[in-house]
């Protein structure tokens, strides 16, 4: 892991400033973000380290300030990806700012984009283990406490935002630090997973909830494509050659161990492609993805064609540009079965998923339609141990925060969740106090009100965003 960080982070770092232009141009009538650089501890526990310090970045838009009326802080907890990433897919801020009169910030997580606590092989065992929750908290506690300070804003109040993993933070925020953050927005926060409660419905079968919403037809067709896709796959060598024509990848297919991984290939695109099934067209995909790869397969005279088509997809965007797929490039296997992504950010989050923020997803074509395939706390030991040297800790995140009893003492954090989102079966579904409120999406995928107003919007989005902008006006009014 170390070997590669190098050559991998610095091309990753030229492409996200590219992709920094692109999103600038795309968030309709936003100016670019001032980047700063806050000064940060590198482990905020440990005194005898704590002259170790490490610059962490966060990007501010200050256009609609109303300072001298102790405007509102809105600050976006950044989770696992690069901050610039994150900004141009999280338009809402931008959305409430001229009305609340709020400061915009955008703070990025230790240990992703260019936020690395150790430039020198940082994922080492006596280094990566400041990749905590807990000190990612801290990080966020510390520069809004500092940074109000430097601006002379202490009475300004600070609300958090954040969706999936930021939407944990953001909530955690508001209960670890309540005499910091005043209140919460916690969009597609599957947090009741991460404190270890079955997610129901698990993540595979909202996926192909979605495929059935798409067309009820899909999924069944989605089933053959599997059964025939194993059928090659336990045929030797002319099984793989097919597998190799059919989904078109670039270095063919010639063991077990390459098949599973074109398998779980599969698993990703759809996976992914049900986050972010969103109404309208985006950066590389089309309105409602799902209905396309649906279509793909409804289309198709071979259902194992149709699956292809539909993987695809994700890999090659609209533009179709690739002639071949190099599978081990484009997805790497890891601890989270959703998912890591690549390069350095798909590690640091490979370690989170290995420590702290564990769940577990399979599959049982009966309730999904994917092959059976069981991942529990024993795949997750042996591959944490084998990767990493750690020994993952199921039950921390609950004892810490207090599981779903401890929700009784938080207060004023907002829970959104959209009904298409894979990840809804973790998050907060039943409203335990006023304080508290929940709001259910229909037609919302992963965190789609936190993106930006579009015509394409569904009714119920709007209105979602119309509830939260309702008890974000109470509540700041209360305070």
């Amino acid at each position: 892991i170390n070997a590669e960080y190098g050559g991998l982070h610095y091309l990753q770092m030229n492409i996200r400033l590219f992709v920094l232009f692109i999103l600038f141009l795309s968030v309709q009538g936003i100016d670019p973000p001032k980047v700063l650089w806050f000064t940060q501890y590198v482990d905020h526990y440990n005194v005898e380290t704590q002259p170790q310090t490490f610059q962490q970045k966060y990007l501010l838009w200050d256009k609609y300030w109303n300072k001298t009326a102790n405007g509102p802080i809105f600050f976006y907890v950044g989770g696992e990806s690069g901050i610039d990433d994150t900004w141009g897919h999280n338009g809402f801020l931008f959305d409430l700012a001229p009305e609340f009169g709020a400061l915009v910030i955008f703070a990025e997580h230790r240990f992703y984009g260019q936020s690395m606590p150790f430039k020198t092989e940082p994922f080492s065992p006596e280094h990566v283990g400041v990749l905590t929750v807990e000190q990612a908290l801290a990080d966020y506690a510390v520069m809004i406490t500092q940074l109000k300070k430097q601006w002379n804003a202490e009475e300004s109040p600070v609300v958090t935002f954040g969706g999936s993993y930021p939407g944990m933070l953001s909530a955690w925020m508001r209960m670890k630090y309540p005499y910091i953050v005043d209140m919460a927005l916690a969009a597609s926060a599957p947090i009741k997973t991460v404190y270890g409660y079955p997610m129901q419905p698990d993540y595979f079968q909202t996926v192909t909830n979605d495929f059935a919403i798409a067309d009820s037809r899909c999924p069944n067709i989605a089933r053959q494509a599997f059964s025939d896709f194993l059928t090659l796959s336990n045929s030797g060598q002319n099984g793989y050659d097919q597998l190799s024509k059919i989904f078109k990848v670039c270095e063919p297919i010639t063991n077990p161990a390459r098949a599973n991984h074109l398998l779980l290939w599969i698993y990703n695109a759809f996976a992914t492609l049900a986050m972010i099934n969103y109404p309208y067209e985006t950066e590389d995909y089309p309105a409602y993805p799902i209905n396309v790869a649906c279509q793909y397969l409804l289309n198709n005279e071979n259902p194992l064609q149709g699956l292809a088509q539909g993987a695809g997809l994700f890999y090659n965007g609209t533009q179709g540009g690739l002639s071949c797929f190099n599978i081990t490039d484009e997805f790497v296997e890891c601890a989270d079965q959703t998912g890591c992504g690549t390069g350095p950010d798909g590690y640091s989050w490979d370690y989170e998923v290995c420590s702290e923020v564990i769940y577990f997803q399979s599959t049982n074509n009966v309730t999904d339609m994917f092959p059976p395939r069981n991942w529990g706390l024993k795949n997750l030991t042996e591959y944490c141990q084998k990767t990493w040297g750690v020994t993952p800790r199921p039950d921390w995140l609950r004892i810490s925060f207090g599981g779903l009893p401890g929700l009784q003492y938080a207060s004023r954090i907002i829970f959104s969740n959209g009904l298409l989102d894979p990840w809804l079966g973790g998050g907060i579904l039943n409203q335990v106090s006023d304080s508290l409120p929940v709001i259910l999406i229909k037609d919302g995928a992963h965190h789609l009100d936190l993106r930006g107003a579009h015509p394409g919007d569904p009714q119920s989005v709007i209105d979602a965003r119309n509830k939260e902008r309702m008890y974000l006006r109470q509540w700041l009014s209360q305070r």
